[in-house]
């Protein structure tokens, strides 16, 4: 039932065009349909995270930025990776400006992992577009009681 429409027997015979009415059963409905834009590919560069009994392993492709443009923040069992990127191209002739390209972004990939990550011991390493982190897990003995008076 993706497509109903009322039948109209007429509706040829009102109209002097005898092609109005193939562009309008070609078009119809062309301007109507959503068009998916995925806006998260725009701004978050794929992971993948694998697990052992000690630690986590994320590897996050990367490419193109320095590793003073990557920002990683670990907070208990949250995991923030974050890229600022900036780029200025710009072409003159004289005095005269003719090209000018600017890019201004952020990416970044937000993410929680099942156990929290012990983050003094959280080592990170980008080599050819590529980081990875390797996240140790916290003891799950680590977590303070409080005792009710």
């Amino acid at each position: 039932m993706k497509d109903i429409t009322v039948f109209n027997p007429l509706r040829g015979l009102a109209r002097f065009d005898p092609l109005s009415r193939e562009m309008d059963d070609l078009f119809q409905g062309f301007f109507m349909k959503p068009i998916a834009f995925n806006q998260a590919s725009a701004t978050q560069f794929p992971i993948d995270v694998t697990e052992n009994d000690s630690e986590y392993v994320v590897r996050a492709e990367i490419p193109g930025f320095k590793k003073e443009d990557l920002h990683i923040s670990v907070n208990g069992d949250q995991i923030l990776i974050s890229a600022e990127s900036k780029k200025e191209k710009e072409e003159k002739k004289g005095d005269q400006v003719v090209l000018r390209e600017c890019y201004y972004g952020k990416h970044y990939r937000s993410f929680t992992l099942p156990q929290s990550v012990d983050d003094a011991k959280a080592t990170a390493k980008y080599e050819n577009g590529i980081l990875n982190l390797v996240l140790p897990k916290k003891p799950e003995g680590a977590r303070k009681k409080i005792a009710v008076q």
